[in-house]
């Protein structure tokens, strides 16, 4: 089985003010095309994880693999580039920039990666907003727009490049119940008719419940 996202032993320390033993031996793999939840209490080290999967925090004993390829060891700049290309994130707060429109705000990692000529970076900017109904709110102001439209801009900027699997640490955490249900369909829609993997670290049980498999993790472990 050839796994979008794989972590083989990780173990993460932090070393002040005392040596603690944040993630203890992590192994799991991810399938392309499965939305798998991670859930845990506060502390239980899930947030940490997701940082290291994400290729942000490099400092982890273990290896970890994108699409087969080995990130552990890569310097900062190749870092950047793997997740440019291929993950896309979606935090609880939406970090959009509130005085560009909604269409640049989607823009941007494309302009970032500068694979696409700006034309077709439009087009496929719009494409990703008509996807995620929110086509007619392009040209708006991102401080214009509602939170649960601006959770779907966020959405739209962290498919603009086409990632192998998006992450999202609480994307559900700031809406009310509607709108959580809104996203997860819309993650859903994507893992079934895209074939896209997400990983998402959620507190919401509804919202675990429904995605494909739950990874439960407690004092820096994954117990099932």
């Amino acid at each position: 089985m050839d796994f979008i996202l794989e972590a083989r032993a990780v173990n993460k320390y932090f070393r002040n003010p005392v040596l603690f033993h944040v993630l203890k031996n992590i192994s799991f793999g991810i399938n392309e095309g499965e939305f798998v939840s991670i859930m845990g209490k506060s502390g239980c080290g899930k947030s940490t994880l997701l940082y290291i999967l994400s290729t942000m925090d490099t400092d982890y004993e273990g290896d970890l693999f994108i699409n087969k390829r080995k990130l552990t060891g890569l310097t900062g700049p190749e870092l950047a580039h793997v997740r440019n290309e291929q993950i896309g994130f979606v935090f609880q707060f939406h970090y959009l920039l509130p005085e560009f429109s909604v269409l640049e705000n989607v823009m941007l990692p494309a302009r970032k990666l500068a694979r696409k000529s700006p034309k077709q970076i439009r087009m496929d900017a719009m494409e990703k907003l008509d996807l995620l109904g929110i086509k007619d709110q392009a040209l708006k102001k991102a401080s214009m727009i509602s939170g649960g439209q601006k959770q779907r801009v966020a959405i739209a900027r962290a498919l603009i490049n086409d990632p192998k699997i998006i992450m999202g640490d609480e994307p559900t955490g700031n809406l009310d119940s509607k709108n959580s249900l809104n996203v997860f369909n819309i993650f859903k829609q994507l893992s079934i008719e895209q074939n896209l993997s997400l990983l998402v670290v959620t507190h919401d049980l509804d919202f675990a419940r429904k995605t494909d498999r739950i990874i439960e993790m407690a004092d820096g472990e994954i117990i099932s």
